[in-house]
């Protein structure tokens, strides 16, 4: 699906400036913070901002003109190095941005934060006669990983969005109940990487079926580095620890067990995103939302 981008639900990414601050769990292995410190710009995630290349500012408009040819629409997500909504980015930053998002109305912006209550503050200042917000190639989006970063959502659904989504990536908990209310897409995903949570199977399935029954489009991403041994091939379970735990089953670092006492049972194997894939239950999650332009 993607096509200047290795995220699979999107076209294209798009970075107007870099930079973040760690604001919550999923922050915790940023695979952004991990580019900065290898590429030496740990300051970067230390309080400074860096606005990207005129170059690069040209891009969108060379994909917009492609779609319009071709008469297609593709996605952009928005700042995959940096939030969008950040308050240290400099608000002439975020201002051109959002002229340069005006002015390709045939790419849709995914715009994902994780700090919905800015939002509001940070709308745009460009209105055209044919273009008032909610701008319809504007899609809102907020991270949400636990029960205690629900209260999100109830920012978004805040403010008026054409396409409003939730990135339940990387999912840590299971989330309960979810009210889905004004929300179009949910995108939901796994942790890889070093230090990488397990996501147990039954969290994914519950946000599945509760975005079925709400009519919401569901895209699942990917189970990360870690896979339920119930789907995990038997090439993909061939132990390398020569130790076992209380239940006759491989144990070491590439294994983790549910809680005895947990009533899901069974256990994860680490092997990798690649391996592990994004199927659920057999089948490749590819929800979208209609585009609104």
């Amino acid at each position: 699906m993607a096509e200047n981008s290795k995220i699979e639900w999107t076209h294209h990414t798009m970075n107007f400036w870099l930079g973040c601050t760690a604001l919550s769990p999923a922050c915790d292995h940023c695979y952004a913070e991990g580019w900065a410190k290898r590429t030496g710009n740990a300051a970067l995630w230390q309080g400074e901002r860096r606005r990207t290349s005129a170059a690069l500012w040209r891009q969108p408009l060379k994909w917009n003109t492609a779609c319009e040819k071709a008469g297609i629409r593709q996605r952009v997500f928005t700042n995959s190095l940096a939030d969008f909504f950040d308050n240290q980015a400099m608000s002439e930053w975020r201002d051109a941005a959002w002229e340069v998002i005006a002015n390709t109305r045939h790419l849709d912006w995914m715009v994902l934060t994780k700090r919905p209550e800015n939002i509001v503050k940070m709308l745009p200042l460009v209105e055209a006669a044919d273009f008032r917000w909610p701008w319809p190639n504007v899609w809102l989006g907020t991270t949400i990983e636990d029960r205690a970063r629900l209260h999100r959502l109830d920012k978004l659904r805040a403010v008026p969005a054409a396409v409003r989504f939730l990135s339940i990536e990387p999912l840590l908990e299971d989330l309960g109940e979810i009210d889905l209310t004004g929300i179009h897409l949910v995108i939901v995903g796994g942790e890889s990487g070093a230090g990488a949570r397990p996501m147990y199977l039954q969290w994914v399935r519950s946000i599945r079926d509760q975005c079925l029954t709400a009519g919401v489009a569901f895209f699942f991403k990917q189970w990360g580095d870690w896979l339920d041994e119930g789907l995990a091939t038997a090439q993909h379970c061939a132990p390398t620890d020569s130790m076992f735990d209380v239940y006759g089953r491989p144990a070491g670092p590439r294994w983790h067990f549910y809680d005895p006492g947990d009533h899901l049972g069974g256990g994860l194997i680490r092997i990798g995103k690649k391996a592990a894939g994004r199927l659920l239950d057999g089948v490749e999650h590819n929800g979208m939302p209609e585009a609104r332009a």
